[in-house]
């Protein structure tokens, strides 16, 4: 079982001068190693009896001339720029066979980390020693016990942290002859609704600082106008592309705003992720959820901000992880499943319930169903079908 710890960072501006350099030398390095890919694989189609790009090839390139034609490279962790361009060989990887889209240039500041393999850094207490760094301290010390596989230096808004990925012994299976199966409906309103009737309303972080967010956002919009101004433009000119506008200082301080915003509000959902999903592990020893189209949903607009705001994804991410590390297991049930038209209590299935249905009434045997409650009853009777409890008929 593999698991990433993440950890602030409290650096001091010599060693944040370092991060940002390694970072810079990593970035550097994947777009130099992306262009050469794409050069290369050109020819390669163009003459198919040469060899196809690599990233063991093109690490061997880059260290042929780094010292003479980037010098600077030399002058952090020779990590920075090798395992950029493993990590690009990965992302090829991944796009050949289906399961991402094909890699991007990286763009500075939005793209500020670097990574080290597990024989070039050491974690002591709370502290991390990097190579040509020296020491440097952490909020926390390591949680995790097992092999260190990679560590990585990432910038989130103004502060730095350290991701260690660590691999631990996976836990033994939990064997118990009554299990409790628990059914959980994710939705808008109330973020978690448990086949126990216990609804988990949860923050909307992202609605509540768009006010804010808003706000800032319009300031700096002004703020760059008057900067266009300043280097000749007129006022709503675009920027001719390859025009360089200098940034006020007051123009970085508002970004900077915005970025502490945006990683708050990121804090802010992924605390409340973690806190439901460790309740649910602790509740029940299984745990059945709908396989939701999340990509599908987000074409609503007029829900897709809300659906955003309560990340899906990362709820099943870290319930899944969880669940491995507490020896529960998790049930993804078919999005197909008509969880909400089903009635718990007879079987009976309606032919149509729009959204705006937040609770109807069995026409068969007349029972009384908030929508959300009884989704997650029909979740949970699914799993027990699925495992081969005994329960209730429910139709498909």
């Amino acid at each position: 079982m593999i698991l990433a710890h993440k950890i602030a960072l409290e650096p001091n501006n010599v060693q944040e001068t370092y991060f940002r350099k390694a970072a810079g030398t990593a970035r550097f390095a994947y777009n130099w190693a992306l262009a050469q890919w794409q050069r290369q694989y050109e020819a390669w189609k163009a003459d198919p009896t040469g060899v196809k790009p690599s990233d063991p090839a093109l690490r061997k390139q880059l260290n042929a001339i780094k010292r003479d034609q980037f010098p600077w490279m030399l002058e952090v962790t020779k990590n920075a720029p090798q395992i950029a361009i493993i990590h690009l060989g990965e992302s090829f990887k991944n796009f050949f066979e289906g399961r991402a889209e094909y890699p991007t240039f990286k763009k500075k500041g939005r793209h500020d980390s670097f990574s080290l393999s597990n024989d070039q850094f050491t974690v002591k207490g709370q502290k991390v020693h990097i190579p040509k760094l020296g020491w440097v301290r952490m909020h926390e010390s390591l949680r995790f016990v097992g092999k260190v596989l990679e560590g990585t230096i990432s910038r989130t808004a103004d502060r730095w942290f350290f991701s260690v990925t660590v691999e631990i012994p996976d836990p033994p299976g939990i064997l118990r002859e009554n299990q409790t199966v628990g059914g959980v409906d994710l939705g808008v309103s109330a973020l978690a609704t448990l086949s126990t009737g216990e609804k988990i309303v949860g923050p909307k972080a992202y609605a509540v600082a768009l006010k804010k967010l808003r706000q800032l956002s319009k300031h700096f919009s002004r703020q760059m106008e008057a900067a266009k101004v300043r280097a000749g433009l007129e006022p709503g000119e675009p920027i001719p592309k390859g025009m360089h506008v200098s940034w006020s200082k007051n123009m970085r301080k508002t970004q900077q705003r915005i970025a502490r915003l945006h990683a708050q509000i990121a804090n802010i959902r992924a605390d409340a992720l973690h806190q439901l999903t460790t309740y649910l592990v602790n509740l029940f020893d299984v745990i059945a959820i709908e396989d939701l189209n999340v990509a599908g949903m987000l074409k609503n607009h007029k829900l897709a901000r809300a659906i955003a705001d309560r990340g899906f994804g990362e709820f099943r991410r870290q319930l899944e992880y969880k669940a491995v590390q507490h020896g529960k297991t998790v049930i993804v049930v078919n999005r197909w499943y008509p969880s909400s038209k089903i009635c718990s209590t007879c079987g009976y299935k309606v032919s149509k319930m729009p959204l705006s249905m937040r609770a109807w009434t069995c026409p068969q045997c007349q029972a009384y169903h908030d929508r959300d409650i009884n989704a997650a009853i029909n979740l949970r009777t699914a799993a027990e079908s699925s495992m081969g409890f005994s329960c209730p008929s429910v139709p498909a």
